[in-house]
């Protein structure tokens, strides 16, 4: 697919936009008075795979949050401000790779020239992030709801206060809880501007309710060509953002290289407890790096023949199961035997 040009920026060790892999971000849940299991948390995120952190800071005292991040992690940090200006100054004294705040939100032209002037001088960038809860009055009465066009006019609106002094270094998030809302405001917003897009669904709901969600909405997106980073927003631990993020990316292959798990839904053919061992599959190969298509199918008979592109994989029999390598068969095996010796052929690859 072509994706879409935005320009670059970088937060931290990590490019967004212009062509650079699309990142996978996720925020801290833990209370920020909780430096300990915020950092705890933290490390799990970034051991899951999480391109970039970002925590809010509600107050002065969690600034010092961003100290402690900064000292244990090695993923860019984002703080995350509402309404106060000095808490972004201060974040970027205590060493933050990136800024979430609404410039439209935090007063007068000067407050906004002094966080554009320390985020330059660091070489910091800023996310400005709209929703539809966030919309100004203004564009509400205009549009009568926070509608796609009313999103992006309210996005561009503090986009012009950044540029109002020569400050470009922008990433833009405009999310809604209505999919196809969400949708509709990213093409716009991609068709306006060249900044890169921080793609998400808001409030998208407990684990299977945000991943269809964001599935569809981000997934439409980044299939389109645009979004740069994204973020799967889930009622539940975050590292559950991270694992499915990564499972977005993964099926449109744009994600980091690692095995493409195959398997049949099961049918009454099957004689071997085929959800069990593609669970086992899928576990055991979470740490693989193997650019691999590794098929996990239910009839000995059909399996190899449906699954000839995969790189290897098991198909079921009564009992046992069949190892084939691109629709060839290796090895017949039991079925206690099959994740095993599976593993072993793809540690041979």
């Amino acid at each position: 697919m072509e994706r879409r040009k935005s320009l670059k920026i970088k937060a931290g060790n990590v490019f967004i936009g212009g062509g650079s892999p699309v990142t996978v971000q996720s925020m801290l849940n833990t209370p920020s008075t909780d430096i300990e299991g915020s950092v705890r948390q933290a490390l799990e995120l970034q051991q899951a795979g999480c391109d970039i952190i970002r925590a809010a800071v509600p107050d002065k005292d969690a600034v010092g949050l961003i100290y402690e991040l900064k000292k244990n992690l090695t993923v860019p940090v984002v703080a995350d401000i509402h309404f106060d200006y000095r808490l972004a100054l201060g974040s970027i004294d205590a060493g933050v790779d990136k800024i979430r705040i609404n410039p439209g939100n935090i007063g007068s032209d000067d407050r906004v020239k002094a966080v554009a002037k320390a985020c330059r001088e660091h070489g910091i960038p800023i996310r400005i992030g709209v929703n539809s809860g966030s919309v100004e009055k203004n564009i509400l009465a205009k549009y009568g709801s926070p509608c796609a066009e009313a999103l992006v006019e309210s996005a561009m609106y503090h986009v012009s206060l950044l540029e109002k002094f020569d400050f470009s270094d922008i990433v833009i998030s405009i999310k809604s809880s209505d999919v196809k809302n969400m949708i509709e405001a990213y093409r716009l917003a991609a068709a306006r501007c060249s900044y890169p897009l921080h793609l998400g669904v808001t409030e998208a709901g407990t684990y299977e309710s945000a991943l269809v969600k964001s599935s569809i909405g981000i997934g439409s997106l980044l299939a389109d060509g645009i979004g740069d980073t994204i973020r799967v927003s889930i009622t539940d631990n975050p590292v559950r953002e991270v694992e499915a993020g990564r499972r977005i990316l993964k099926a449109l292959s744009l994600g980091k290289t690692g095995p493409d798990i195959v398997s049949c839904p099961t049918c009454g053919r099957t004689r071997i407890n085929l959800i069990a061992l593609a669970k086992e599959v899928e576990e055991r190969l979470s740490a693989c790096d193997k650019p691999l298509k590794v098929a996990v199918m239910g009839c000995a008979v059909n399996g190899p023949g449906e699954a000839r592109e995969a790189d290897i994989g098991i198909a079921g029999g009564d009992g046992c199961a069949l190892i084939f390598r691109h629709g060839e068969i290796i090895c017949k095996v039991s079925e206690n035997e099959a994740v095993d010796r599976l593993i072993e052929e793809i540690d041979r690859l």
